[in-house]
């Protein structure tokens, strides 16, 4: 057998083991999350044109939820609403999401959609929260309270100003 045969048949069985091999790209989770955010670029024209389309797409998400993020959710969307009207509510990612402008400034992530420990309220860029050389940018959130809500409000005033 010539030495190119060896190699092609080598080759062969190398290709195969790593077909054969679980991949270590994107989980299941975040395939998923990325086909939702494929749908929804699609509806993103319809809730920038109609307000009342993304807040319906958020409460829908906020709906399939289970207990302690749904009560979570809900109430983050209430304290937008109330603190930070100028936001648009739109989903990003399966989760609900608000906007000014087109551009994000914060969303909810619900504990349940990656298997983590706690919840998680993000700002973008977009929310220029910018302090110094270093600032939070997300926050765990296991509980909603007056304290979490006052910290939230400001941020939000901050985010939107």
């Amino acid at each position: 057998m010539s030495q190119s045969e060896k190699n092609g048949t080598l080759a062969s069985a190398t290709n195969a083991e790593a077909v054969n091999k679980k991949s270590r790209g994107f989980s299941d989770e975040e395939r998923s999350a990325m086909k939702e955010r494929a749908k929804e670029r699609k509806a993103e024209e319809r809730a920038l044109k109609d307000r009342e389309a993304g807040e319906s797409d958020v409460l829908a998400k906020i709906a399939e939820m289970s207990e302690p993020d749904r009560a979570l959710a809900a109430r983050f969307h209430e304290i937008i609403q109330a603190g930070a009207p100028v936001l648009s509510p739109k989903t990003w990612y399966g989760m609900p999401a608000y906007a000014r402008d087109g551009k994000l400034i914060c969303f909810f992530q619900p504990a349940q959609k990656f298997k983590t420990r706690y919840a998680t309220i993000g700002f973008n860029d977009s929310a220029n929260l910018d302090e110094g050389s270093m600032w939070p940018v997300y926050f765990a959130l296991k509980e909603m309270n007056a304290e979490v809500e006052a910290k939230l409000m400001a941020l939000l005033k901050k985010a939107v100003d």
